[in-house]
């Protein structure tokens, strides 16, 4: 068995150290595919609760109070992430990265499906619109733990000059479950007439999600624990209160991370939810706009790639911080040309947002918070610091910017300013960081 150096492959390294090609690709593969899963279940959420959930759950004399309320249930889930991030990366610092990922990806799976499965206000009254937070809610927890785990399980694994590579690949799990989810809504919605989505075929996204979950624990239960962790539990170094210890020595870095997670987080929820509302409140077939925003998602997969790899050969400052720079410059165009009443422009629009900015530093956010913080409060301090920023921007965003239209007439340029100070507090945030790339992991 083919096997060489867990951080370079040109270096010696002792025996715990060394590891299988076989295993960094089941790495690889199980991080992505539980990344995938956790975008996926949110796509459908920020999907339906634009188009679906205002109706069905959320009955109101105005559709746009409905709309308002149904997008609003959106936000709770990002609000408690950083709760779930806390308990679960808790566990993950303290008995390991896999087994804290098999329980995250089984309940994201519970919830999702469960949605699928709810009566409408119409069937249980004002039950549902409980349910379905509560639901919500679950779906926030789980990812909290997932996230950080599934990048660990990549990274953690990855060869030191290689490392901004892998771990852009969970982080492709934005754009594949994006693009799943996408997929599966079009092709319903182009095969149902409108009264037959509303009534039943919504719900079968969320069941077949169910699918991925059990791909996902297959591939996972073949991947051993990460060497990084090896080392923590072989040197004796797990902390007892890994959050305690994560205050105590880094809350530099985990404000840091907050900061770098406003650009990928807002920008991501931009294109991935908000358009969709907009543009078909702009008079476009709502099949039409899932199906660009579908073919940009495919695009950005091997964008993102080429932007992890990228930064290990040019550093990951440069990569993140040119892509803030550029939606600055961007995002009232991006706005100014949805406006324009041609199909054609908006898909180019949607095109060079999602599938060549947003790579940019969506590639990174991944890699640059796991090189922030030592082994022993790793899940815990990168789990913190983005699930926090996820909270206060990621979450509130389709909201946020509904809001602000709302109060500004319908004008976009609320909107493209929210945007704008978002990377700008990611730009001071990546200005502030140490840029560790192709530094030994473990020498934090």
């Amino acid at each position: 068995m083919s096997v060489y150096p867990a951080d370079d492959i040109s270096m010696p390294a002792a025996k715990e150290d060394m590891v299988s090609n076989a295993d960094r690709r089941r790495a690889l593969i199980g991080s992505a595919v539980g990344s995938t899963i956790e975008w996926y279940d949110y796509f459908l959420y920020g999907t339906m609760s634009a188009i679906v959930f205002g109706n069905l759950f959320f009955p109101s004399e105005d559709p746009v109070v409905s709309q308002l309320l149904a997008l609003t249930s959106f936000a709770p889930a990002f609000l408690i992430r950083p709760i779930g991030g806390v308990i679960f990366a808790h566990i993950g610092d303290r008995i390991g990265r896999k087994k804290t990922t098999a329980v995250t990806l089984g309940l994201m799976g519970f919830s999702t499906v469960a949605m699928g499965l709810l009566p409408t206000y119409e069937t249980i009254g004002v039950l549902a619109p409980i349910l379905l937070t509560i639901l919500r809610l679950l779906q926030g927890i789980a990812p909290g733990g997932e996230w950080g785990g599934a990048v660990l399980l990549a990274v953690e694994y990855s060869p030191r000059k290689r490392r901004g590579f892998f771990g852009a690949v969970p982080q492709t799990g934005a754009v594949l479950g994006t693009a799943l989810g996408n997929a599966i809504t079009s092709a319903l919605s182009y095969t149902l007439s409108n009264e037959d989505f509303l009534s039943r075929g919504w719900r079968i996204p969320f069941v077949l999600s169910i699918v991925l979950v059990f791909v996902g624990m297959y591939i996972r239960n073949r991947v051993d624990e990460t060497p990084s962790f090896r080392k923590v539990l072989e040197a004796n170094k797990k902390q007892r209160i890994p959050l305690v210890e994560t205050f105590r020595t880094h809350t530099r870095e985990v404000v840091i991370a907050i900061g770098a997670k406003a650009v990928e987080t807002s920008t991501f929820f931009l294109y991935a939810t908000f358009t969709i509302s907009y543009l078909v409140d702009l008079g476009y077939d709502r099949v039409t706009i899932l199906t660009l925003v579908l073919l940009a998602s495919l695009c950005a997969f091997p964008m993102m790639l080429f932007f992890g790899a990228l930064s290990d050969r040019i550093g990951r400052k440069t990569v993140f911080i040119g892509g803030t720079i550029a939606i600055i410059v961007w995002i009232l165009p991006y706005f100014w040309l949805l406006n324009q009443g041609s199909l054609p422009l908006v898909g180019i629009t949607i095109f060079v947002g999602l599938a060549v900015i947003w790579p940019t530093y969506g590639a990174m956010i991944g890699t640059v918070l796991a090189e922030a913080f030592p082994a022993d409060i790793r899940y815990t301090g990168m789990s913190l610091g983005y699930q926090l920023g996820a909270a206060l921007v990621g979450g509130p965003m389709p909201l946020i910017a509904t809001a602000l239209m709302l109060a500004y007439g319908g004008s976009y340029i609320p909107v493209a300013i929210f945007i704008a100070a978002c990377a700008l507090v990611s730009w001071i945030a990546l200005l502030l960081t140490k840029d560790r790339t192709g530094a030994d992991l473990d020498a934090v």
